[in-house]
């Protein structure tokens, strides 16, 4: 299930969506890739699709803010969240 509110401009648009106590992911759907980018920037969520759906993808690091978790799993920078290094220095 999805919802759909409708907005009168972008900004009311991003204070919408960053009024949620969640951030996991979110979609942007619309044409015009460069205003899409300079959203994605302002959305609060771990994860900021254009035109496609929220997906879990082991080449990306997966997470969210707010309510909906610390940082990230899968990927490389998923990897660091999981280990811990160490250093150990001879001289």
């Amino acid at each position: 299930m999805a919802s759909v509110i409708r907005v009168s401009n972008d900004e009311e648009a991003i204070r919408l969506a960053n009024t949620t106590s969640y951030g996991l992911g979110a979609s942007l759907w619309t044409q015009d890739l460069s205003k899409a980018e300079s959203l994605a920037a302002q959305v609060e969520a771990g994860s900021v699709f254009i035109n496609a759906l929220v997906k879990s993808d082991p080449k990306l690091p997966f997470g969210g803010i707010k309510k909906s978790g610390f940082g990230r799993e899968l990927s490389s920078a998923g990897m660091r969240e999981f280990i811990n290094m160490k250093t150990v220095w001879i001289g």
